[in-house]
């Protein structure tokens, strides 16, 4: 006899068994594009669900900053040339109440109540795209709001990394409205990674699949909203391009984030990372080949002075985070001096420091 029950279990059990089969496809993707574009690092499956990946302390201008890295589902992008970032993370989906769980584990197991009293700043990552619904849940990314709003006092900048198509705009409107709920109004900060100027360079070579007018668009909604805007570049991301090539292509990117923050009057960051050769890439490949050498710090530091008169900050990044083959970093012997005045111009936007 069929009842009314009986046909809401059969219903359930359709939908988990829907969901299941979305999360297994979702994890083949992951794992073709992988393949497909020259990967050969493994995920980190082992990784304890309950406790993020990473976390680290940064002190920019805007004051003592967080960048956490939670544990997620990886990046269903996959393609970008030189990356191993998900290599940090999970091919299979983790839960929201796993995520949850690491919400718990930042906030009662990491931070010290100092910490927590002194932070101005929170970056969001799961080395990927935090607003992918598919890797970073809905409901978690609420959960971490309200901690943050319960624990945090002073974080007056809230930043989260994610590519453009996953943003919900109706979504970071009440993001935007939770966020103002807390002890101070903290704003909302996007970041995107932009990689490269040159368009070539970016989606031909470095395969990341983002074109000007996909971004300018972005930009558009971000000015409406009132948020700020993050943009992650990459000094000599991909081989054959010269120190001075290398340069050039950070010179004009800040000249065009300039105009853009100028004609918009949106706050502006660049995070400039000098290239590493990440394990498990073609970068790295080509590398232990002889084919790619990163980036040299003075020619970071040639083309961060180009910023001085602009209206946009940068920061340079200066970690590898583990993820670099042996040698393949881009801090060199004799380059101990040059990274303390980088340490000391992320904290100041000091331009003098640089000459």
């Amino acid at each position: 006899m069929v009842t009314a029950n009986s046909i809401l279990t059969l219903f359930d059990a359709f939908e988990y068994t829907t969901s299941l089969q979305q999360d297994f496809n979702k994890k083949m993707d992951i794992e073709k594009k992988t393949r497909q574009f020259g990967k050969t690092y493994h995920f980190d499956d082992q990784h304890e669900a309950g406790k993020p990946a990473q976390y680290w302390f940064q002190n920019p201008p805007e004051g003592f900053t967080l960048f956490i890295v939670f544990y997620t589902m990886a990046c269903r992008w996959s393609k970008c040339l030189g990356c191993n970032l998900p290599s940090k993370m999970s091919k299979d989906h983790i839960p929201f109440d796993r995520i949850m769980a690491q919400v718990d584990y930042l906030f009662h197991s990491i931070l010290t109540e100092e910490q927590k009293r002194d932070l101005k700043k929170i970056i969001l990552s799961n080395n990927g795209s935090i607003l992918d619904e598919a890797t970073f849940s809905t409901t978690a990314l609420i959960y971490f709001i309200a901690n943050m709003n319960l624990y945090c006092p002073n974080v007056s900048l809230l930043c989260m990394e994610t590519r453009p198509e996953y943003i919900d705009w109706h979504e970071l409107e009440f993001l935007s409205t939770a966020l103002k709920e807390g002890h101070c109004d903290t704003e909302l900060e996007i970041a995107i990674g932009f990689e490269a100027y040159d368009d070539a360079i970016r989606n031909d070579h470095f395969q990341k699949g983002m074109p000007l007018e996909i971004f300018e668009s972005m930009v558009m909604k971000l000015v409406t909203y009132g948020f700020k805007l993050k943009t992650y570049f990459m000094m000599k991301p991909v081989p054959g391009i010269s120190e001075e090539d290398g340069i050039k292509d950070i010179i004009d990117a800040i000249d065009y984030l300039n105009g853009i923050s100028e004609k918009h009057s949106i706050d502006i960051n660049m995070h400039l990372n000098p290239t590493y050769a990440a394990v498990g890439t073609e970068l790295e490949k080509l590398f232990l080949k002889g084919e790619y050498s990163p980036p040299l710090l003075d020619s970071v530091r040639k083309a961060v002075l180009h910023a001085k008169d602009s209206g946009i900050s940068i920061y340079v990044g200066l970690d590898d985070e583990g993820l670099a083959a042996p040698g393949g970093g881009f801090i060199r012997k004799g380059d101990k001096k040059l990274v303390k005045t980088f340490e000391e111009f992320n904290a100041t936007q000091d331009f003098s420091l640089l000459f």
